[in-house]
């Protein structure tokens, strides 16, 4: 008994580790809703389903009638602001000319006041020595009060015309307040009007048309659903002994079950970093009791724009890992495509 155990474990440590191994999966592809951004009426929709769109193209576009009554008004809104400044603007032009003028009659009175008191000094003087009349000495007090009277109103004014300045400037500022929140207002809704234009957010192919012009729509609603053709891919999945021996950018084949002739090439992407039950969907009943290892193995997004046409998601077939990348791939694993279309 002895001699047989040691030779079943010596030939079980020369057994050779699979250098291949294999996984079924379905060819899958990332989708993607194009969504209205706001609750509104579906006018138009551009694509059919099936047909290729590219990032940022126009696929649908929502009623946007609302919001071209809206921008026109906060455009009337904002001439009227801007007719609001100029008038403003003008008005403290003026305002402030007027200061101006104010504080040149200030400088002219003051002049006119000094004047008028060395003329009443020295009448003052002469008076006491008898060298004038009273009435002239009367006469030249009378001009002195009345330079100080149109002084004090020449004072009285400038002050009157800082105030009316600070009232244009007041006005002013809400003049242009008026044009900033116009123009705000003008930039939100234009930018509402352009979420009215529904864009792919992606490259890919218009899967399914969800809505209809003429539909009402919430915020969200799903108006189409797009097909990510830029990244295709089998997910498969492999116990810890194979996985392990993964890595990424391994090289993979994918033969689907519609054309067991083809053999597609693709590469590992993602190897599950924690091992879980295998879908019921995919493995045996003694494999899900099991811990797996979820595989993804993509195509180069350069051969699936060649084949587009012929790239139908969701078919069934097997992917095939190398796990030891010294050995080459056997002759019925050699990568075979069809002519490009």
């Amino acid at each position: 008994m002895s001699l047989v155990a040691g030779l079943a474990v010596r030939q079980l440590g020369q057994r050779r580790a699979p250098s291949f191994a294999s996984g079924n999966g379905r060819l899958e592809a990332m989708d993607v809703d194009v969504a209205a951004h706001a609750a509104g009426r579906l006018a138009q929709v551009d694509v059919r389903e099936g047909d290729r769109v590219r990032a940022g193209q126009i696929v649908a576009r929502m009623d946007a009638a609302a919001l071209t009554a809206d921008l026109h008004q906060a455009q009337a809104e904002l001439a009227q602001a801007e007719a609001a400044i100029a008038s403003a603007r003008s008005l403290l032009r003026q305002r402030l000319s007027e200061e101006r003028e104010t504080r040149s009659t200030i400088d002219e009175r003051l002049a006119e006041l000094r004047l008028a008191e060395r003329r009443f000094q020295r009448s003052r003087s002469l008076l006491a020595s008898g060298a004038i009349t009273q009435e002239s000495f009367d006469a030249d007090e009378a001009r002195r009060l009345t330079a100080q009277a149109s002084l004090t109103r020449a004072r009285d004014a400038a002050r009157s015309a800082g105030a009316v300045i600070a009232s244009a400037r007041s006005g002013l500022q809400a003049a242009e307040a008026s044009r900033a929140s116009a123009l705000a207002r003008i930039e939100r809704i234009q930018a509402d009007r352009n979420e009215t234009l529904l864009r792919a957010p992606t490259d890919g192919r218009v899967q399914i048309r969800i809505a209809e012009p003429g539909e009402t729509l919430p915020t969200g609603g799903k108006v189409l659903n797009l097909l990510d053709l830029s990244d295709v891919f089998m997910t498969f999945y492999l116990p810890a002994g194979e996985a392990g021996r993964l890595q990424l950018g391994s090289e993979a084949r994918l033969i689907l079950d519609a054309a067991p002739e083809l053999v597609i090439p693709a590469r590992v992407t993602y190897v599950a970093s924690a091992a879980q039950f295998t879908p019921k969907t995919v493995e045996t009943r003694s494999e899900r009791q099991t811990l797996m290892f979820r595989i993804k193995a993509s195509v180069e997004p350069a051969l699936v724009r060649r084949y587009e046409r012929g790239a139908k998601i969701g078919m069934p077939g097997v992917a095939w890992v190398r796990l030891d990348p010294a050995v080459p791939w056997p002759r019925r694993l050699q990568v075979k495509l069809p002519p490009p279309p």
